[in-house]
């Protein structure tokens, strides 16, 4: 019987209990032929108000596993909990997405040769907090990245951006009101790294359009996997 594309569940176990929980969910999406080609794995972590079921980043991750890439998307701890109104502190948050990317690990005979890491929101900002913390990543993206607090770009903190050394891909809706256009290519301004940035027409920070754009939630998913798919295949070049 010839290999498939699967989709496995898994539990991710921490290193010392969070909010009672040992483990955390997650979902492998493992791609047809692995561990073979170009074997790279693609990590993805939510925002705060969501959690590793959110359409968009399951139609990502299910796009991209079809296209040859390992994907792992996984809740954090205070998701796991059922506590989404409060996120966790950052040390947490770096503590869960530090035990998922272990996952990858857990078969040494098909570990990846290349990861890229991300996330929507939140998960984003965490993801580059790990880059600048000297996390080895070929790419980082960061969907929406949350540059400041709703509505107030005067207090924009970037400071985590100065200290990330992958290639970074920007991805950010033109109505993210958490993430002022002006202010975050000033900032972009003063990156060391390879920066690419791409907006997303009439998109809010949960990349969600007015039905007045004409576009379906499905279109601009496809959309953002279009240019995340192309970056990815130009950073393995």
């Amino acid at each position: 019987m010839e290999p498939s594309t699967t989709y496995e569940e898994v539990e991710i176990q921490l290193p010392e209990p969070i909010h009672g929980l040992d483990h955390l969910s997650g979902v492998l999406g493992i791609p047809e032929w692995w561990p073979t080609g170009e074997r790279t794995a693609v990590v993805f972590a939510h925002a705060s108000a969501s959690d590793h079921q959110d359409p968009l980043i399951t139609a990502l991750t299910t796009a991209l596993t079809e296209r040859g890439c390992l994907t792992l998307r996984f809740n954090f701890p205070f998701a796991e909990a059922g506590k989404r109104s409060t996120a966790d502190s950052p040390a947490l948050l770096e503590r869960g997405y530090r035990a998922a990317l272990n996952i990858l690990g857990r078969d040494p005979t098909s570990l990846p040769a290349r990861l890229i890491i991300g996330g929507v929101g939140l998960g984003g900002r965490v993801a580059a907090r790990l880059v600048a913390d000297r996390l080895l990543a070929d790419g980082l993206f960061l969907l929406g990245f949350p540059l400041h607090p709703q509505d107030k770009p005067g207090k924009s903190d970037p400071d985590v951006l100065f200290r990330t050394t992958s290639p970074t891909l920007f991805v950010q809706g033109t109505r993210d009101r958490r993430c002022d256009p002006t202010a975050l290519r000033a900032a972009l301004r003063r990156v060391g790294a390879p920066i690419e940035l791409y907006d997303v027409e009439e998109a809010d920070s949960n990349f969600q359009v007015p039905r007045k754009s004409g576009r379906t939630n499905e279109q601009v998913h496809s959309e953002i996997f279009g240019v995340l798919a192309n970056w990815i295949e130009r950073r393995l070049l």
